[in-house]
């Protein structure tokens, strides 16, 4: 008998905001740039990389190669994504000066 191994892509999962938010978050507790980056590309492709490529002004190809699993977006990139996403960066603590 021959197993059949069929192609998963997570952004299949991705069909509520709150879906989105448990992923992006879980992503962010690794704290591992690459699976981040990756995380951020799942989503993109789950909303539509042709509109967020809109929305933030990059290329579709750009978004695709540096939100890949051997991606290395800017940090600029990365914010012009999580903005388009509807999300943002906030601090867990405020640090006293």
């Amino acid at each position: 008998m021959v197993e059949k191994i069929l192609d998963f892509d997570p952004a299949e999962m991705l069909d509520s905001d709150e879906a989105v938010e448990a992923f992006l978050s879980e992503a962010m507790q690794t704290g591992d740039a690459k699976f981040i980056a990756s995380a951020l590309g799942v989503v993109a492709r789950a909303k539509g990389m042709s509109k967020i490529a809109r929305q933030t002004g990059l290329a579709r190809e750009h978004l695709y190669t540096s939100l890949s699993e051997n991606g290395n977006p800017t940090l600029e990139t990365t914010l012009a994504v999580m903005k388009a996403l509807g999300f943002h960066l906030e601090p867990k603590h405020n640090i006293a000066a």
